[in-house]
């Protein structure tokens, strides 16, 4: 989209314009959900979030400046929403394990297992992304954050540097050095499972 279009866009919907807000969602609404997905890991969040960016938009549209980038502007959005869920999320009391005993002798898990079934493409797919999802979860926020930017919301490093407000060459060097433990921890998980 060019920067007149955007600007077009920008004035319907501060105008109220419903279409407007349609087309932004169709304009970054995959790239926003791809990331919210990713850092989230669940479809259900991920969907929310979305839901409540938008909600953020109609909100907050009146307060962008237009002399700056619209992207990094929604984006920062974005991961304050994602700070924010993950802030709330860790807050919550934790739930009951199913490895305690329940007062028979036997593990809660041991009574609700069910008939095993053959592992399949699926379930490989689903297992390699809990371990990237427990990959990224061993780097620090601002890494995890940039590293999703990157890779799983496609932006540039020029546009993450706008998002976090800081110079390219941290962006750089953060997503580099996160890349780089991802690697390392990806590489021990598939060594322990073998």
């Amino acid at each position: 989209m060019d920067a007149q279009q955007l600007r077009a866009m920008i004035r319907q919907a501060r105008a109220g314009s419903g279409q407007a807000y349609r087309q932004f969602l169709a304009a970054y609404g995959p790239r926003l959900y791809g990331y919210f997905y990713r850092a989230t890991g669940s479809p259900e969040e991920a969907e929310d979030l979305l839901g409540e960016l938008m909600l953020r938009l109609l909100r907050r549209l009146g307060q962008y400046d237009e002399r700056g980038r619209f992207e990094p502007w929604l984006f920062r959005i974005a991961a304050n929403l994602v700070r924010d869920r993950i802030r709330r999320i860790k807050a919550r009391p934790p739930m009951a394990s199913l490895e305690i005993d329940h007062g028979d002798g036997r593990a809660l898990a041991e009574t609700i297992r069910g008939p095993a079934r053959p592992v399949d493409a699926a379930a490989l797919r689903a297992e390699a992304r809990a371990d990237l999802d427990a990959a990224l979860e061993t780097l620090d926020e601002t890494s995890r954050q940039m590293v999703l930017l990157r890779h799983f919301a496609e932006m540039s490093f020029r546009e993450i540097a706008d998002t976090f407000e800081c110079p390219v060459g941290t962006v750089l060097a953060k997503v580099h050095r996160a890349v780089k433990a991802l690697r390392a921890v990806m590489k021990e998980a598939e060594n322990d499972s073998e």
